[in-house]
């Protein structure tokens, strides 16, 4: 299982590795299909966090616990939310636009947009780590990991143009996108030994991070897709996401 746990972390890194370094290649992504892209993201999450977490969660919950699952949920979210109060950083996922946080002034504008793409990517790897400890179905959690995998290529990518642009040298740039990865492998860690405490709270675990994925796609990534006039684009590249993640499901099954 350890070995499970280790490839699934560095795959996410090293997918994230790879985003980033075609993002030194592919420069000025146009808002077109920056949104696309997003959206074909978010349709992945959408579908992991449905498909290989709230799902799977709700099969192992006994039968009169069921509620405990939709409690977990709206916790996963909430979760995000207090983060997202909490933290200062840019609000949309590219760092284009910004939004108001009391302490947005006391932070340059460059850290605000790392914490905005860091602040999910401890909640991602939870939801890719707690996955291996359901032994009956490891198949639910390699889909969420490829998915959240497929989704970091193209978001490493996204994070490389505005730090650029704001005049950040290209080795802190790798630097801090390294760091970003660097997140998602301490979640997987820590979403794997939190599930392991216990079988009885696996399936709250699960809702959890399904619930902050769910988050994540609404608050951040389809909001990002809708602002710029390309959201039919956008929805369809969702749409086109989902069937992959579902896809990818069906075949780890």
């Amino acid at each position: 299982m350890i070995t499970n746990i280790l490839i699934s972390a560095l795959g996410l890194f090293g997918a994230t590795i790879i985003g980033s370094l075609l993002g030194f290649t592919i420069k000025n992504v146009p808002h077109k299909w920056n949104d696309s892209i997003l959206g074909y993201c978010a349709g992945i999450m959408l579908a992991a966090s449905i498909l290989g977490l709230i799902i799977p969660a709700a099969d192992l919950a006994e039968p009169r616990q069921w509620w405990i699952v939709l409690v977990a949920v709206m916790a996963g979210a909430a979760f995000l939310n207090v983060l997202d109060l909490v933290t200062p950083h840019l609000h949309h996922i590219t760092g284009v636009d910004e939004e108001q946080h009391a302490n947005n002034s006391t932070i340059n504008r460059v850290m605000l947009f790392v914490m905005a793409i860091a602040i999910h990517k401890l909640p991602e790897g939870m939801a890719a780590g707690v996955g291996f400890n359901n032994t009956a179905d490891l198949g639910n959690a390699w889909a969420v990991s490829m998915g959240i995998a497929l989704q970091n290529i193209p978001e490493g990518m996204v994070v490389i143009s505005p730090l650029l642009l704001a005049g950040v040298s290209r080795l802190r740039t790798f630097a801090l996108a390294s760091a970003i990865g660097l997140i998602e492998i301490i979640g997987v860690v820590l979403g794997y030994a939190l599930g392991s405490i216990s079988l009885t709270l696996l399936p709250s675990l699960l809702a959890f991070a399904g619930g902050a994925m769910l988050y994540v796609v609404s608050d951040e990534m389809i909001p990002e897709t809708h602002a710029h006039g390309y959201q039919k684009q956008a929805t369809y590249a969702l749409l086109l996401g989902f069937l992959t993640m579902l896809f990818a499901e069906r075949l780890f099954a």
